[in-house]
């Protein structure tokens, strides 16, 4: 069984869109799959995937000790298992150390050959808990600044969960690790791989174990939203920043572009591969699926990392000329889409009014990035 932990630096960027989809492409594809919405604090997954309201889910599990079992749902997809989130239970989103430990032991123990987790947005300490379950969890972002910025962010507060966790047994490291945290200005300018340096000399046993986890852990990074292959271009930052900074290695796992069916899906009550299965979007998300297939015996612990780095690099080639045929579709899919009335002339007008605010943006975050650069240099750092 694999447990795949879906998660996002911030919200809306597609991340439980890719879920409930993947999970029905998984399933459809002959894999058994229980989907998990673990956005503890704001369930809404069985919207995305189609569903009625749940009558209970992980917080009635808690909260009323019953079976576990009892919580996972039949869904109307082939091969596919849900289980609810409740958001509605108070404190479901600040779990007990106990209720914690007890969830990931039943996340663990299922019967299926995927577990995809939903997680919620953000870098709260459970979501980075759950998402370090597995050492191929999916980060979803978007092209813009922010969300790959908060993509990055989320990474290195993953790492440095790692770090702290493995760490929590060694006095002298986690006391180390302690005094580096009080000042804001040291985490700031974290380096992993300093970091790891100073580590060695103080606790040499423990390090050896971290850079063996570090090692295995190989999160995979999705891009939704697209608009033009370009927008690949911000995957690769994201992976040279976290090799850098991070000592990390990414995989880029595929592109989804933004794509008009999905909100007429949504509307729909159904999941997109559903509703349009031959969409630009659809089509996306059955090649991330393939991915995941053809990587489901891959073992991550191998010692050989200069292969990892080979195929991480190799990755984002292949992306980049998915992103070019998508393109190139979605185009030709627009010209049969204003000539075949599908959509109103109001519907097209707003689409426009939409790309036209999503520039309107991207030009103030440039804007705004290079003033603080400006700044940055004016102060004496180099840029």
């Amino acid at each position: 069984m694999q447990i795949i932990p879906v998660a996002s630096g911030k919200g809306g960027v597609g991340k439980s869109l890719l879920s409930a989809n993947l999970a029905i492409a998984l399933g459809q594809a002959g894999k058994k799959v229980v989907l998990v919405d673990l956005d503890l604090g704001a369930s809404n997954l069985h919207l995305v995937l189609g569903q009625s309201s749940p009558k209970s889910g992980i917080g009635t599990w808690i909260a009323d000790n019953t079976d576990f079992e009892d919580i996972v749902t039949i869904t109307d997809y082939e091969n596919v298992d849900f289980i609810a989130g409740d958001s509605e239970i108070p404190g479901l989103s600040a779990l007990t150390a106990d209720r914690k430990k007890k969830l990931i032991s039943k996340l663990q123990s299922i019967d299926a050959d995927y577990v995809i987790l939903d997680l919620g947005a953000g870098t709260h300490s459970i979501i980075l808990e759950m998402f370090l379950l597995s050492s191929q969890g999916i980060i979803v972002s978007a092209p813009t600044v922010t969300s790959t910025l908060n993509a990055y962010l989320f990474l290195k507060n993953a790492v440095f969960k790692l770090i702290s966790t493995t760490f929590k047994d060694d006095p002298k490291g986690k006391n180390w690790l302690k005094n580096l945290q009080k000042t804001s200005h040291s985490m700031q300018r974290l380096y992993i791989p300093k970091l790891i340096e100073e580590l060695e000399k103080i606790s040499p046993e423990t390090t050896k174990t971290l850079k063996e986890r570090l090692q295995k852990f190989c999160p995979r990074l999705i891009l939704n939203m697209i608009d033009d292959p370009k927008d690949t271009d911000k995957a690769l930052k994201i992976r040279r920043s976290c090799n850098q900074y991070l000592g990390l290695n990414v995989e880029y796992m595929g592109v989804m572009y933004r794509d008009a069916y999905q909100d007429k899906a949504l509307a729909s009550r159904l999941p997109v591969i559903i509703y349009k299965p031959k969409s630009i979007i659809s089509q996306g998300i059955y090649r991330i699926a393939e991915k995941v297939i053809a990587t489901e015996n891959q073992n991550y612990d191998l010692g050989i990392t200069d292969d990892i780095e080979a195929d991480a690099a190799a990755s984002f080639d292949v992306i980049a000329e998915e992103a070019e045929e998508d393109y190139a579709l979605k185009m030709a899919s627009l010209q049969d889409l204003i000539g075949s009335g599908t959509f109103s002339t109001g519907e097209l007008t707003e689409m426009i009014k939409t790309i036209q605010y999503e520039l309107t943006q991207v030009k103030k975050e440039n804007l705004l990035l290079k003033s603080k650069l400006v700044k940055a240099a004016n102060q004496g750092f180099k840029v």
